[in-house]
């Protein structure tokens, strides 16, 4: 899978670690559902910040279609609101 970082560049995943990206995407809808500002901060760096751990980065000059795309590091709780369908960030 690939997977788009706003503002950063694309990463490919194997699907085998969409679970856990699962599990810290379901904390991040709840923290933006409580509008717990400081709580969705900590959990959308975790989130990226496995994505990178995990993922292998693809070379700045590709463009591969983006099965996922997650929003940048600096997005505010509104800006990643308006991205988030019901499901969250990532498809379950």
């Amino acid at each position: 899978m690939i997977v788009r970082i706003m503002g950063e560049g694309q990463v490919r995943l194997a699907d085998g670690h969409l679970a856990e990206l699962n599990g810290l995407d379901d904390e991040l809808l709840a923290e933006m559902e409580k509008g717990d500002g400081p709580g969705f901060r900590r959990t959308l760096t975790a989130l990226l910040d496995r994505v990178r751990a995990l993922g292998d980065p693809l070379p700045d000059d590709s463009l591969e279609p983006s099965e996922l795309i997650l929003p940048a590091p600096d997005a505010t709780l509104e800006e990643v609101r308006d991205l988030l369908s019901d499901d969250g960030l990532i498809p379950g």
